[in-house]
């Protein structure tokens, strides 16, 4: 499957989540203090754009040094974002912001891994490894990524007040359906390179 640069911005954009990830934002900066919110997320934002960067740039060789092929890692991104994907459309109660946040968060969990999560660094070394060419359009994609990440965790409260959590949670179910297609389709895609090579 041909990634063009627009395509490769939806699909960060939908594995980020940003709209689905409000209510766990505001829960994470619940105990910062409202004239702080502002710095804190334009901190947590630039040290997930630097985390994924890293895995952008450095990644392919890590891959290397563990011998492990691009098919491989195909196949092992779609099984992620599937169950990222299952997870969108079927939330369950328990998540690892349900408990209370003790002071300001740093890194953790906001940068990582509410932003740049396990699907995120998945995606950004899937993109590097296929198609190492076209560095500057994927680190363009998840410029606008991070982008859009922050101006919807800048404007949470507002969102979540205009919006109302039902529009959010549907939003964020339709999210993971599109996802859903786009994790079976680089499952696909990974098997069927493996049996063209074993060809």
């Amino acid at each position: 499957m041909e990634t063009s640069f627009w395509s490769a911005t939806v699909l960060l954009i939908l594995i980020t989540d940003p709209l689905g990830n409000i209510p766990l934002f505001i829960t994470a900066l619940k105990q910062v203090r409202p004239e702080r919110r502002r710095r804190v997320v334009l901190r947590e934002c630039l040290i997930a754009f630097a985390v994924l960067l890293i895995f952008l740039f450095f990644g392919r060789h890590f891959l290397e040094l563990m011998q492990l092929s691009d098919e491989s890692l195909r196949v092992a991104g779609g099984v992620i974002l599937f169950l990222i994907a299952l997870k969108m459309i079927f939330p369950g109660e328990e998540s690892a912001f349900s408990g209370k946040t003790q002071g300001e968060p740093f890194i953790v969990p906001i940068a990582i891994p509410l932003i740049a999560g396990p699907s995120a660094m998945a995606t950004v070394l899937l993109l590097s490894t296929r198609e190492p060419a076209r560095m500057l359009e994927w680190t363009g994609a998840l410029t606008i990524t991070m982008l859009v990440s922050t101006t919807v965790f800048l404007a949470s409260g507002r969102l979540q007040k205009l919006l109302g959590e039902p529009v959010i949670a549907a939003l964020e179910r339709l999210m993971g359906l599109v996802l859903t297609a786009i994790s079976i389709e680089m499952l696909m895609g990974g098997v069927a390179a493996y049996l063209k090579k074993l060809g």
